[in-house]
């Protein structure tokens, strides 16, 4: 499969380039030239019994050309080992728990996929991959786990000083190995233009061999479209079911991997991009102007971001054409107060316990089906578990949220991070002086 840039170049590159690259040098992203169909029977028939088999079956739509069926089969099957249920908490309103993976959040889905296939590509190679991600929460613990001891591959993870949770940043610092965490003095959104600005300087391009892991990434995107479609999988077995999805919003790379599988064929009537005060797709939705801002920090933390990296792959998809935008996907901005009222909500209705970024994907949903009665079944993802965020949860339900072991071990490790300026010049002089990253 060819992948294009959505910069100016337009430039065409295979699957190893587009991945190992990260992005393109014209500032744009990589799409796939064309995405593939969903079979129409398999949509019809639903023969799929298991998220594997389904992960495994779009895999190849994307890959096959690349990659042989048993290596498909091989990656998916070491990547995706854990569930993602949709539970019904009332007739027509059902939460897809994207939190059962080694980190508790949905960013295992790309990361553990993206890290299998780097060491592939990777596996022949002298020079050292250096991975860098930026991070606003889930992403880096998510990649720090995915790549931990990954031979021939070292990962730096940005991450804003003080704007993660505790426990978000044990996932991230602690790990050590090929893992690097960096603290910069700054927010999601310097972290980003860091790793963005490094992907394309020329001084770097010489010298250090480098890829992102955030969802500029393709091959961290894709592997987000396994489970939109495992959804249609774990439905009531109707024909010309129309649902809406109602999907918590950050850098859009949830919701870009969502309309990609819409694409493929998959029967959703309307999206819902549910986020926090960060809203500038929002205020593009409404108004046609898409005006970045800087990120604030709110309770849902994931969706800080003020500048996200995917808009530009979603006005790619529609071909620039706002009208086309509007008609499948509407945006609402919740502020932290109306967040605490969705989880006690959540917990009042359907003792549901859920976390501050499914919270507002369920009050986009609601807010979504209350003015389309057309809709039958209406889902909201739930992208992290809620032990992630204690104190924010346990201020809200009258119950204590109780952390997984797996959380549970790494509390009392030490945190190793660096400690960077917002600076481009002190990260690049950071890549260039350390042969860690050569």
């Amino acid at each position: 499969m060819k992948f294009f840039s959505t910069g100016s170049s337009r430039a065409l590159v295979d699957l190893r380039t587009a991945v190992l690259t990260g992005m393109p040098r014209d500032g744009g992203l990589y799409l796939p030239v064309e995405i593939p169909r969903l079979p129409a029977t398999w949509i019809e028939e639903r023969k799929a019994d298991t998220l594997l088999e389904v992960s495994r079956r779009v895999a190849e739509l994307f890959f096959r050309d690349d990659l042989p069926p048993a290596r498909i089969a091989d990656l998916v099957g070491d990547a995706i080992n854990f569930p993602a249920p949709l539970v019904e908490l009332a007739p027509g309103i059902r939460v897809l728990e994207l939190f059962h993976g080694p980190t508790l959040a949905f960013k295992d889905f790309g990361a553990r996929f993206m890290a299998r296939l780097m060491a592939h590509l990777v596996k022949d190679d002298s020079r050292k991959l250096n991975v860098l991600v930026a991070t606003s929460g889930d992403t880096g613990g998510a990649v720090a786990n995915g790549f931990f001891g990954v031979e021939g591959i070292n990962v730096l993870v940005l991450y804003p000083a003080g704007k993660v949770s505790k426990i978000q940043e044990k996932q991230i610092a602690t790990p050590g190995g090929n893992i690097t965490p960096i603290r910069v003095k700054g927010t999601f959104d310097d972290c980003q233009r860091l790793v963005k600005r490094a992907l394309s300087d020329p001084v770097l391009a010489g010298s250090v061999r480098m890829t992102s892991a955030n969802s500029i990434n393709i091959s961290r995107l894709i592997p987000q479209i396994f489970y939109y479609v495992w959804i249609f999988f774990q439905l009531p077995r109707r024909r010309e079911i129309k649902i809406a999805v109602s999907v918590p919003s950050g850098n859009l790379g949830n919701l870009t991997a969502g309309l990609m599988a819409q694409k493929m064929g998959l029967p959703v009537i309307r999206w819902m991009a549910a986020t926090n005060i960060n809203d500038s797709l929002v205020r593009y939705l409404n108004s046609g102007r898409y005006q970045p801002r800087p990120s604030v920090p709110t309770i849902s933390n994931a969706m800080d971001v003020g500048d996200p990296s995917n808009f530009q792959r979603i006005l790619e998809l529609y071909g620039h054409r706002h009208r086309g935008i509007i008609r499948d996907i509407q945006g609402r901005a919740y502020t932290d107060g109306e967040t605490r009222q969705a989880l006690g909500e959540l917990y009042r209705s359907y003792r549901y316990i859920g976390d501050p970024h499914g919270a507002v994907a369920y009050q986009g949903l609601r807010d979504l089906m209350n003015g389309d009665p057309r809709i039958e079944e209406g889902i909201f993802l739930e992208t992290a578990h809620p032990a992630k965020f204690p104190e924010t949860v346990e201020q809200v339900i009258p119950e204590r949220v109780s952390l997984p072991s797996r959380l549970n071990r790494i509390m009392n490790q030490p945190i190793r991070s660096v400690n960077l300026s917002c600076r481009f010049t002190d990260f690049r002089d950071l890549l260039t002086s350390s042969s860690l990253y050569r």
